[in-house]
This record gives structure tokens, C-alpha cells and sequence, in this order.
């Protein structure tokens, strides 16, 4: 747990017992303790000393981006701290004009996904923040969309399932798949342990690990015909890590196979789009010239990887490996033919 989230929690403790009419008018070791208490298991002041509840003083008191402006005093008659305003709580601070546009553009963003049932209760549940905080609820506020304008998101078939599957991967239950590849009318059955939902250039998939076959798959939610959750658990492989799996991927598609070293070059006019939008995370720059620059890249040589290097046309040159530079130029040839 971050610090600052240490301190958030010390924040709604110290506003909870300052609000305690039970036990009102708190000292400064009590607080201390409490805190102690709930976020590390113990009283013994291991964690948390006087001078960082003297600090959290004052910073709720006096700290700006804060906002709470708390008025906290230290009572002589009962040795104790206390609110002057005996109806004030952190809780019911209003938030700046920043803080509003801000709500709104991200629920904004997040009403991209609203074609999809996994969202469905979103907007209920926004609307719900928004009442009580004072916000307007028009949670698509009409100004807003006519100054950003976001991707529509598409409405294909699958989306139905991203909520059985994020329940199943978030509560470790296997889960029997109905999934039909592209090209055929055959519906197989598989039972998976589902580890992770993926989202590329609008649509979703599903990583699982295919206990029969002992190994990970890929299936595109909009190829899944039914799934249903089973009570069993799943098995976690112990090596499995969601942000290392996709590290060397271009896309979607991850590989067995160990990822190889891509230079390309590219005219100096490519430059800033390259840095502002990497092609890849691994992208360097190695080498640059008056009207050109080498950027270097380590990926697997996927499809996705060869329809990027295809779609900059004359602006790119693969300059290695040799295998990929063999691939683009069948492409191009085969492309070729087509008006020949």
C-alpha cells in the first residue's frame, strides 16, 4: 500500500473519531494508536509516530489540494482534539470546478464501453456519485462531447461475456467455452482457466491456460458462443505473469518462440510521430542521420508486426532480420500482382 494511500486512511480515522460523540475529544496517542492499529494489526507505535499525526494535523487543516480546511483544536478542559464546527466531516468537502470536469471527462471516456452489459450498471452507479456530491447527473454532458469526441466502440458480438469471464478470472472458477473459429461451422467445447482479459483496437479476448494440452491460449470473445462458470477453482501456473506474457507482443498474439531485435529505418519526417506514439515499448533510437534514423525494437515477428511495417509503405526499410525483411517484400510482391 502506497504512502499516500497510508495517509488517506490516517485521515478518515482521525475524521471518524473527531465525529465520535461517544467517546468525544480524543488525544493525540489515541489517534496514534487507532491508526496503528488499523492499518498495521498493532498499537506499539512500530509505524506510526506522534509527529506524523502532528503532520496529518496539518495537512488537513492547511493543505490546499487536499481541500478539507478541517478546524481541528486541541481542547484544554478535556485534553483532547475536536472539531469547532460540530457538523463538519471530511466527507462532505465540495469539490473545485477542476474536480468536477475531471469526474466528467473520465465518465465520459467510460461510457465508450457503454454497448457493452458489463457496463451496463455504470451509469446508475455514476449517477449515484454524482447526486452525492451535488454534480449535475447528466453524466453525457452535452458541452463535453461537443469538445472531445471519442472512438465509438463497437458493438460486435462477444461483449456479453467479458462479465461471466472477469467473474470467473476474479474468483478463480474454471470456466466450459463454447468458441467456433473463423471459417467453420463447428462449435467445440473446452474447459479453460481463464487468467486475464485483453483489449486490442476495439476488441477483447481471453487468455487462458488449456490444462488438457498444458498450455496458454487466445480466444476472441466475438468467436465465443456460451461459457459457463464452474464451481471448481483454477489453476494458477506459478510462472505466469499478465504484464510480462504480452512484453514482446505486437498485438495481440504471443509467441513460444524467443523475441528477435527489428531495426528499421525510417525518414527523418516520421520522427515525431515514432517518439509521441511508440510502435512498441522496447523502441529505441540507434542511429540518426541528417534525413533518416534507425529505431530499434524487440518483439515477436508476428502478423500484427508485419501489417504495422506494411502500412507505412515507402516510409519504412527493415534493415533486420533477414526473415522478417523476406516476409514484407512477399507481401509487397503479392500486393503488386494485384495490379499487374
Amino acid at each position: 500500500m502506497s504512502l499516500h494511500k497510508h495517509a488517506l486512511i490516517r485521515y478518515r480515522i482521525i475524521d471518524s473519531m473527531m465525529r465520535n460523540s461517544y467517546k468525544p475529544y480524543p488525544s493525540i496517542e489515541e489517534i496514534r494508536s487507532k491508526c496503528e492499529d488499523s492499518l498495521f494489526g498493532s498499537d506499539w507505535g512500530e509505524h506510526i509516530s506522534i509527529s506524523t499525526i502532528e503532520k496529518d494535523f496539518k495537512a488537513m487543516r492547511f493543505d490546499e489540494e487536499l481541500g478539507f480546511f478541517a478546524p481541528i483544536k486541541f481542547s484544554r478542559v478535556h485534553f483532547g482534539y475536536y472539531y469547532t464546527e460540530e457538523d463538519f466531516t471530511i466527507h462532505n468537502i465540495p469539490l473545485k470546478n477542476e474536480d468536477i470536469d475531471a469526474i466528467k471527462f473520465a465518465s465520459n471516456t467510460l461510457m465508450n464501453f457503454r454497448e457493452s452489459p458489463m457496463f451496463a450498471q455504470f451509469r446508475f452507479a455514476i449517477e449515484k456519485i454524482f447526486d452525492r456530491l451535488n454534480i449535475s447527473s447528466d453524466v453525457q454532458d452535452e458541452r463535453l462531447d461537443k469538445l472531445v469526441q471519442f472512438d465509438s466502440y463497437p458493438n460486435y458480438p462477444g461483449k456479453e461475456y467479458l462479465q461471466p469471464l472477469y467473474k470467473a478470472i476474479k474468483d478463480y472458477h474454471q470456466v466450459v467455452l463454447k468458441h467456433q473459429k473463423f471459417n467453420s461451422y463447428e462449435i467445440s467445447v473446452r474447459l479453460v482457466h481463464p487468467y486475464l482479459l485483453k483489449e486490442y483496437r476495439h476488441r477483447w479476448y481471453l487468455i487462458a491456460f488449456l490444462e488438457d494440452k498444458n498450455r496458454l491460449a487466445t480466444f476472441a470473445l466475438d468467436r465465443i458462443q456460451g461459457v459457463d462458470l464452474l464451481d471448481e477453482d483454477f489453476v494458477v501456473l506459478p510462472n505466469f505473469d499478465p504484464e510480462e506474457f504480452f512484453k514482446y507482443s505486437f498485438g495481440i498474439t504471443h509467441s513460444d518462440e524467443n523475441p528477435e531485435k527489428v531495426r528499421l529505418k525510417f525518414p527523418l519526417h516520421q520522427k515525431g510521430y515514432l517518439l509521441t506514439q511508440p510502435l512498441h515499448s522496447s523502441q529505441i533510437i540507434i542511429e540518426e542521420s541528417q534525413d533518416a534514423f534507425l529505431l530499434e525494437i524487440e518483439v515477436y515477428l508476428t502478423y500484427e508486426l508485419i501489417e504495422r511495417i506494411l502500412g507505412y509503405g515507402e516510409d519504412v526499410k527493415i534493415i533486420s532480420p533477414e526473415i522478417l525483411k523476406d516476409k514484407v517484400t512477399d507481401r509487397f510482391n503479392k500486393a503488386l500482382g494485384q495490379y499487374l
